[in-house]
């Protein structure tokens, strides 16, 4: 929330950026990662660009994307 508006969007952004890093566009990979990030109690198909962001759950994808060895 900035200035009273609730932002949405950063958790989809987050994802996919993730999904990008992680699988360089090889198609394989991004299946993969997004399996791992269910197994890990995120559904990237859950959320939007329009999805109002959580802070819990921002936090952990970040940590995700850490264990993974990827800076966000």
């Amino acid at each position: 929330m900035i200035n009273g508006i609730i932002m949405s969007g950063k958790i989809r952004q987050l994802i996919d950026d993730l999904i990008e890093i992680r699988s360089q566009g090889n198609p394989s990979l991004a299946s993969t990662t997004r399996t791992k990030l269910l197994l890990k109690g995120i559904d990237s198909t859950k959320y939007s660009s329009s999805s109002e962001d959580d802070a819990a759950t921002i936090a952990k994808i970040k940590q995700i994307a850490q264990e993974m060895n990827i800076s966000l």
